[in-house]
């Protein structure tokens, strides 16, 4: 973890959006998306509610160097589908948290529960 890119991130977490930038699995061009996102240490979290059936996903499976742009800050890092049940039990909470106003004790969303969790690492090259 790098501390200066976490604590550029954290001040940028209050944001409700992001612009992820994936490349075109067929095309080859650039493909960007405004979407709801959390920030832990210098990872950025996503859900995908379609799944694997959202291009955005199929294009960062292909090719898992993307962008993000939050604010005027723009960032590179490597995609991933997060598998790991620790990393997923973050990720839920504090994105149905930030945007459903879920709190603890209170039942997840569909989206909240069973969308995909995808985990943006960021490069500390970027500070």
């Amino acid at each position: 973890m790098n501390d200066k890119l976490s604590e550029r991130l954290s001040k940028l977490s209050k944001e409700e959006y992001c612009y992820l930038t994936t490349t075109g699995r067929k095309s080859g061009n650039p493909h960007e998306i405004e979407i709801w996102f959390g920030i832990q240490d210098s990872s950025l979290y996503l859900l995908s509610g379609g799944n694997d059936d959202s291009d955005w996903v199929k294009n960062l499976r292909a090719s898992p160097n993307v962008t993000v742009r939050i604010a005027k800050q723009t960032f590179t890092g490597t995609a991933r589908i997060v598998r790991n049940i620790q990393e997923e039990s973050l990720a839920r909470p504090m994105l149905a948290a930030k945007y459903q106003n879920w709190h603890e004790g209170q039942p997840f969303s569909e989206w909240a529960r069973d969308a995909w969790v995808v985990a943006i690492d960021l490069s500390s090259s970027d500070i």
